[in-house]
């Protein structure tokens, strides 16, 4: 009797891609709920919340990277971390001018980030649990240029800044949950196979 199994590089990624989604998903939405409870205008604690958002990115990027390491991470997630290392000094800047040059930082790092996330996640699809990735890079990319736009309004608020985080977070929900059935399924497959 024999078994054939995944290769331990992909099953390792994928483990490792599991619980970092999960980190990411409850990461988002407490960083959704304590911005809701604080975000009326820009005061140090906003300002803190808001560049501690990017950077959360770029140190899940780092734990990505390492974790892709058998597979050979994707150099876009380098592109990742400097843009969210950028965007968290940039919006730590943008604080001090007001909301709008916030939301212009903002959804410049949604977008390029978006894009990233967008090409990272199209090769890993044989991983299983990308398809949500997907569309959230896509919806990022949407979102910031909405984030831009909407730094010229009237009466601009941070309230656009703190939806973004709640879908971002369900994506990551999902996507960890497909991927722990995606493992099960290789896993099943594996044994009915031998």
């Amino acid at each position: 009797m024999s078994t054939v199994a995944a290769p331990s590089g992909i099953t390792n990624t994928a483990s490792a891609l599991r619980r970092l989604y999960f980190v990411r998903a409850a990461f988002a939405i407490l960083w959704a709920l304590v911005m809701f409870a604080t975000a009326d205008g820009i005061s140090p604690l906003v300002a803190a919340l808001l560049v501690l958002y990017p950077l959360f990115d770029v140190g899940a990027a780092v734990v990505d990277a390492r974790a892709s390491r058998a597979a050979r991470p994707p150099a876009l997630l380098y592109v990742n971390m400097a843009v969210s290392l950028a965007a968290a000094a940039g919006v730590g800047i943008a604080a001090a001018s007001g909301i709008p040059a916030v939301l212009r930082v903002w959804g410049a790092w949604a977008v390029v980030a978006g894009l990233v996330q967008l090409v990272v996640a199209v090769p890993r699809r044989s991983m299983g649990g990308q398809w949500p990735m997907i569309l959230s890079g896509g919806i990022s990319v949407l979102a910031g240029a909405s984030f831009i736009g909407s730094a010229g309004a009237d009466d601009p608020a941070l309230t656009g800044a703190i939806g973004y985080a709640v879908p971002g977070g369900v994506f990551f929900l999902v996507s960890a949950l497909r991927l722990g059935r995606s493992g099960g399924q290789a896993s099943a497959r594996s044994a009915a196979s031998s």
